[in-house]
């Protein structure tokens, strides 16, 4: 490959290059299939007409106390900063599209518009057309896949794992389980991963799992699955290396041979990637500088006497010939406004002008109601039908299976936990070893009881915090694309982690109880048993709270303890329940440290009919029911604790849930 008197001449494919022989990836291009698009469309040409973007901002959204006092004319005042400027173009079917310019010319800005994902703060403007008809966002989302920048998954599961998953929420209800796994079979071996199929994805700094261009090939195959025949990718080259790269864009160039329309952005491509571009648009300021093949790109330029020098690579000159240089905004908007009016008024720019004009000519009739959208009915269709594609049923069974999946493989939340657990239940047990029941063994005994329940709040709560708050991100990712339900993903996560929280517990008494010295009844260690579960379990979903109402695993640490500590004062050992102020006594009601704490207390010394009094002139509570009375605890309120923290443990997780709503929904 060498560039000529400013032409791109392509004397060597990429694939013929050393590096490329070194033969990563090899495609195998099956037979194509519909897996759910609409009415089995295979192929799709995409254009769009007079795209304008702005950015506002809203000066009320400032968070100043006194905005609230401002008049309203204040608060309705705007800032509007265009981002895309009358953008015209067009993706076919078979080409692979890259998006190019510099940083801030609006290529995710584009991306996003053009998807129907344009962020909160923008506003945009303009005709999209799927094969020359109005498009709706239910059309683009059931025709189209969308690969964002940043990879997310479930770190513990098998990149095969995380394919089923996939091919289970993702696929139409009525395809066949066996139809299901053959494709993910055919998926794996079109993008390569056969070798790493079987291997964990990985946690980065945590789990060592497969490469980056593997990890970008999977998130490739999760969108593929289904076949779409339009595809876009942001920044599919972001954080690899040169070789890495070159796979990544070679896949995508061997799905558009398969008659898909792609679309991607990139920042700075090499020499190598940019030849493996069917078409190209330069943006420049919001604007558009050129659509058309490397070679069209390579004419254009060279007309203009900005042509590329020999043995340089063009897309790094085009793009640093629209970039702006501090200190020569003037030339280098002067520049741009040259090069983006040469085009339009080119030949290319005019073919496209023209299939624009159409575009906005047909959606001017469908709104007039002179004509209706081929993609009207199907979108409607499938938003009254569901926005998911699989079943309740099939959703919860596909999620649970996911979420199982991560608990048992989830190193955090087993194997550190139950090596934790059993740690600090022998450390207590050693402290407190062999307790007596006389006025020393009172309070050594009532100090190992609330160790009991501070252990099981701290241990279980940062531990649903650590684990929860990372795979949210994943959620709103996977719930925005209609894979499955709020309240699905909740209950499965809920179910699957409830064997390890009622595990724990168990352990954790089972090695300290009779270290201690507590009550010896049988009866009475299975309550305590079940007193721990359930204490742990109102704490975890005081965890799901926090974490579901938190925008990050460092923002619901530094919250938790803050809260948690006024409801630990509460519990009667720092600050005796019948001392508490009334105007503070709300948060007693609230807090499962108290009902925790009388509940166990209750368990330990109801039936103790007398206690050792070792030491002259010192109080000696004279037996169990004085202990009690004098903590202001009460046997007759045990049945009332059990059921306080039953509502309590009901209702973090209903406010857990109703957070969890807030979030996905804030976050469309």
């Amino acid at each position: 490959m060498s560039y000529l008197n400013g032409k791109l001449e392509l004397g060597s494919s990429p694939s013929d290059s050393p590096r490329a022989s070194a033969g990563e990836v090899t495609l195998s291009i099956p037979q194509s299939r519909n897996y759910g698009a609409i009415g089995g469309v295979e192929k799709v040409t995409y254009t769009w007409a007079d795209i304008n973007a702005f950015a506002t901002e809203d000066r009320s959204r400032n968070r100043k106390f006194w905005n609230f006092w401002r008049g309203s004319s204040d608060r309705m005042f705007q800032q509007r900063k265009q981002l895309l400027k009358n953008i015209n173009g067009a993706a076919y079917p078979g080409e692979l599209l890259a998006l190019m310019g510099s940083s801030g010319a609006g290529k995710t800005t584009l991306l996003n518009t053009l998807t129907f994902r344009t962020p909160s703060g923008v506003v945009s403007s303009g005709t999209r057309a799927l094969n020359g008809q109005p498009a709706t966002p239910e059309a683009m989302a059931a025709l189209s896949a969308y690969v964002q920048q940043q990879d997310l998954f479930i770190g513990t599961l098998t990149v095969r794992e995380h394919l089923v998953f996939q091919a289970l929420v993702r696929m139409d209800r009525h395809i066949p389980y066996a139809q299901r796994m053959r494709r993910v079979q055919e998926v794996i071996s079109e993008l390569a991963l056969s070798k790493c199929q079987n291997t964990v994805i990985g946690i980065p700094g945590r789990l060592k799992g497969i490469s980056g261009g593997e990890m970008k090939r999977l998130s490739f195959a999760s969108e593929v699955l289904t076949d779409p025949p339009l595809m876009f990718c942001d920044e599919p080259t972001s954080g690899l290396d040169s070789f890495m790269a070159q796979n990544v864009i070679q896949v995508l160039s061997g799905l558009a041979k398969k008659g898909k329309t792609i679309v991607v952005t990139i920042h700075q491509p090499s020499s190598e990637l940019y030849a493996m571009f069917d078409k190209l648009l330069i943006m420049a300021d919001g604007r558009v500088a050129f659509l058309g093949s490397p070679d069209q790109a390579s004419e254009f330029f060279r007309e203009l006497g900005a042509a590329c020098p020999a043995n340089y690579n063009p897309a790094d000159h085009y793009i640093q010939l629209l970039a702006g240089v501090p200190g020569r905004e003037e030339t280098t908007r002067h520049t741009i406004d040259t090069v983006c009016t040469a085009f339009a008024k080119s030949e290319l720019g005019c073919k496209i002008a023209a299939e624009a004009e159409n575009a906005m000519y047909l959606e001017r009739k469908v709104s007039s109601g002179w004509a209706e959208s081929a993609w009207a009915g199907a979108g409607a269709g499938r938003a009254r039908r569901s926005p998911y594609r699989a079943s309740w049923c099939a959703q919860f069974r596909a999620v649970l299976w996911r979420s199982w999946l991560s608990v048992t493989k989830e190193p955090m939340l087993i194997k550190v936990r139950f090596l934790q657990t059993i740690m600090v239940s022998i450390l207590i047990g050693v402290i407190y070893f062999g307790q007596n029941l006389d006025q020393d063994g009172v309070m050594n005994i009532n100090g190992a009881i609330f160790m009991f329940l501070t252990n099981m709040t701290f241990q279980n709560i940062f531990a649903v915090i650590n684990v929860f708050c990372s795979e949210l991100p994943i959620f709103i990712r996977e719930h925005h694309s209609g894979m499955y339900r709020a309240d699905v993903y909740f209950l499965s996560k809920t179910l699957a982690e409830a064997p390890v929280f009622a595990t724990i517990p168990l352990v954790f008494t089972t090695i300290a109880y009779y270290m201690i010295g507590l009550n010896p009844a049988p009866e009475r260690f299975f309550i305590a048993s079940g007193l721990a579960a359930l204490i742990t379990n109102v704490a975890t979903s005081f965890g799901y709270l926090i974490s579901c109402a938190s925008s990050s695993v460092s923002m619901a640490a530094s919250v938790g303890p803050p809260i948690i500590i006024p409801f630990m004062l509460f519990g009667g050992f720092f600050l005796n329940s019948g001392s508490v102020p009334p105007y503070l006594g709300w948060i007693s009601y609230l807090s499962w440290f108290r009902y925790g704490n009388e509940a166990l207390l209750v368990n330990q010394w109801a039936g103790v009919e007398s206690i050792a009094c070792t030491r002259e002139n010192f109080t000696c509570p004279a037996s169990g029911d004085v202990v009690l009375t004098t903590l202001s605890f009460s046997e007759a309120d045990f049945t009332m604790d059990v059921v306080n923290m039953v509502l309590l443990f009901v209702g973090f997780r209903l406010l857990a849930y109703f957070a969890l709503l807030w979030r996905s929904r804030r976050g469309k």
